[in-house]
């Protein structure tokens, strides 16, 4: 009974939520902030050079350009499809330094600061997962094929 009920909604739900148009607008939704933040360092590699600076990572200028490549590159290959699998690993683990480097919300004291740190800590290893579930579906679409 359960699966009937279950195979019935997920037929209603198949033509919206199984397009190719959905699925690229829910790979879009996962890349913006990254589109985004590759085109501001773009737009502005001073700020992009401040904000490596703030991290602490030198050479910031190097490092700069290699983050906007990442993030607008691998984006690129997770919103074209080929290679999304490594796109997505790319944002993925690219996600998961970046949030242990700027999101130490352990080190702060109690408090709102506190509380929004980590509120964003969370977030970002939802994102993380995000990508690696992409990856992982791409590649068990290679190997169905």
């Amino acid at each position: 009974m359960h699966s009937a009920i279950e195979g019935r909604l997920a037929a209603l739900a198949r033509p919206v939520f199984g397009s190719r148009a959905l699925q690229w607008l829910a790979y879009l939704g996962l890349c913006a902030a990254y589109l985004q933040g590759g085109l501001v360092k773009l737009t502005d590699f001073p700020g992009a050079i401040g904000e490596m600076n703030h991290f602490g990572l030198a050479p910031a200028p190097v490092f700069a350009v290699l983050v906007i490549v990442l993030e607008l590159g691998a984006s690129a290959l997770i919103l074209v499809g080929r290679l999304r699998w490594l796109g997505a690993l790319a944002l993925g683990g690219f996600t998961l330094l970046a949030t242990f480097i700027a999101l130490r919300f352990w080190m702060l004291p109690a408090g709102q600061e506190r509380f929004m740190a980590a509120n964003s800590f969370f977030e970002h290893l939802g994102l993380a997962g995000g990508f690696l579930l992409v990856a992982w579906l791409d590649l068990q679409a290679k190997e169905a094929a």
